[in-house]
């Protein structure tokens, strides 16, 4: 990909062309206003508030910035500033020009920008109220169901519909469908009835069938929506006094075949199809209370580090498709990632802390859903303990290096508590409780093992690692594991690990991104949808889609 085609993923308020942000005691509003010129890549504009990748971007940093930066914001009511529309959804004209790849890493990051508002209502009390003010369509209805309520106004002519199935011929791409039944529990005859038409449900009818939580007439939304944010907010325990951290931008170098931030390398073999991601462990004096934490703001390592993994993360997997396979390791001292957790475990309440944590389990769960072949090497010097260890947890293989002749160099891992309580994945299991089945012997062998350096032989009895080799096969067993993964068919290995990684129970976000992303992703490809006469390509041309029949 050319530097001019690369997608940045940092931006702030003053850069924002498609949101608005205001602040008013408790809540916060988020308005929608895109700008039809200012989409991601030329070929389309972005009207009736359609929204490109762009657009999330910008979503994904005010959501951010309200979550650090106004600690006092309980309630984040999202609506728009535009008449009689509220948001359309995916830009079609985007999705018609954009390759497969394309379309499918903004499905991805729309889905987990969208499960970020859950999970900041979930674990940090910040509660989100989709004010529905005109036409809610496809993507637009996605990001209100991801929101706690929905107030739609009664106007005789805004409904919110999810038209893709009759209109486009594929799938509401961010979680539309499981969101109506799992979370609104609407009767799956209503849903069917509502998933297949155009026109979609207004009104009463609305909130009759589950689709929206309340209604409100013209001249009394605005107060409705007033009273319910506060309802919602006094129901939070963020705090009303604390001082926000501001975000600056990473200083992050780019290079041809590396990134480079303070905390966090990646170097890539392109000859290899390799990228070698480099966490470097807490070093120096660290905070230990939580005026020490206050202080050091977005310096504080855990914060700035989780922040440089999530952007590094979204480099690779948008900028970097050739690169399949993602070589994982740590620096640093083992008991320094320790003490970082003994500072985050009994500060796990306060805002600031349990924010970083929050940031920190959603960056993980990027690593989780990334179609990328993920190995831990674990080395000399490694530091890859507590929070640190969840790297490896989260990767497909460990390989730790055993020294029978030289203990003191032999690279250790440890476990903390965090590993048991602070990083569940989308399941909700833990990676402890997701690589054991949860069952309670190996569970409790780990247990007992909390704060203990452990040696590749410890490690490996105790089944954290894939393998233990010495020095003297090392070199070897690494490079044929890394040169057969490479070999493998990418399409059957992403399908393959994300089989493997979700094995434990089902959630509404496993659902979301494992169900139903594996059916759009299929049906984005498919003649029906994208073929020359395929009904997402004729789509505003005034031609009628023609289908291939078949049921496959």
């Amino acid at each position: 990909m050319s530097q001019a085609d690369r997608v940045e993923y940092q931006t702030d308020p003053s850069q924002y062309r498609h949101w608005k942000l205001r602040f008013e005691g408790p809540v916060a509003t988020l308005a929608a206003d895109f700008d039809e010129n200012a989409g991601l890549r030329p070929g389309y504009k972005l009207k009736l508030n359609s929204y490109d990748l762009g657009v999330d971007i910008e979503l994904n940093d005010a959501i951010n910035r309200i979550r650090f930066e106004h600690p006092q914001v309980r309630t984040v009511v999202v609506t728009s500033a535009k008449e009689k529309v509220f948001c359309s959804g995916a830009n079609i004209f985007m999705l018609g020009v954009s390759s497969h790849s394309w379309k499918v890493n903004f499905c991805k990051f729309t889905n987990e920008t969208r499960n970020g508002l859950e999970d900041s209502s979930q674990y940090s009390g910040l509660k989100f109220l989709a004010a529905v003010n005109g036409a809610c369509a496809g993507g637009g209805y996605e990001l209100a169901l991801a929101c706690d309520e929905i107030i739609l106004v009664d106007d005789r002519s805004s409904a919110v519909s999810l038209p893709e199935v009759p209109l486009l011929g594929v799938l509401p791409g961010t979680g539309g469908l499981t969101r109506v039944t799992d979370k609104k529990r609407v009767r799956h005859d209503l849903a069917d009835l509502f998933c297949t038409s155009v026109e979609g449900v207004r009104g009463q009818k609305a909130k009759d069938w589950r689709l929206v939580d309340d209604i409100a007439k013209p001249a009394q939304f605005a107060a409705r929506v007033q009273e319910r944010a506060l309802q919602l907010a006094a129901g939070s325990d963020r705090p009303a006094d604390a001082q926000g951290v501001a975000l600056p931008r990473l200083a992050r170098v780019d290079e041809a075949d590396a990134l480079r931030y303070q905390h966090v390398t990646v170097e890539i073999d392109r000859s290899k199809r390799t990228a070698t991601f480099t966490v470097q462990g807490p070093a120096g004096p660290q905070p230990t209370d939580v005026a020490g934490i206050e202080a050091a703001g977005a310096a504080w390592y855990p914060l700035q580090m989780g922040r440089e993994l999530e952007d590094a993360i979204l480099q690779m997997r948008t900028n970097e498709l050739d690169i399949g396979t993602w070589l994982i390791k740590t620096q640093g001292d083992v008991g320094a990632a320790l003490a970082m957790d003994a500072t985050l475990l009994p500060h796990q309440h306060h805002w600031l802390v349990r924010e970083t944590i929050g940031l920190l389990r959603r960056s993980f769960s990027r690593l989780d859903v990334s179609s990328r072949s993920l190995f831990a090497l674990i080395e000399p010097g490694s530091c890859f303990a507590g929070s640190l260890l969840e790297l490896a947890l989260a990767c497909d293989r460990s390989y730790q290096l055993m020294l029978p002749d030289d203990a003191a160099k032999s690279p250790r891992i440890a476990v903390s508590e965090a590993n048991f309580t602070l990083y569940p994945m989308a399941t909700g299991q833990g990676r402890l409780g997701r690589r054991f089945y949860d069952e309670e012997a190996p569970l409790a062998a780990v247990r007992a093992a909390i704060g203990q350096p452990l040696d590749a032989d410890a490690a490996f009895r105790l089944g954290l690692i894939t393998s233990n080799p010495d020095d003297i096969d090392w070199a070897d067993e690494v490079r044929i594991a890394v040169e057969e993964r490479v070999a493998m068919s990418p399409d059957a290995l992403t399908g393959m690990e994300a089989n493997l990684r979700f094995n434990g129970p089902e959630s509404m976000a496993t659902r979301v991104f494992g169900r139903l992303t594996a059916w759009q992703n299929w049906i984005f490809q498919r003649p029906n949808a994208v073929g020359e006469k395929g009904a997402l390509k004729v789509y505003g041309k005034g031609d009628k889609a023609q289908f291939d029949w078949n049921r496959v």
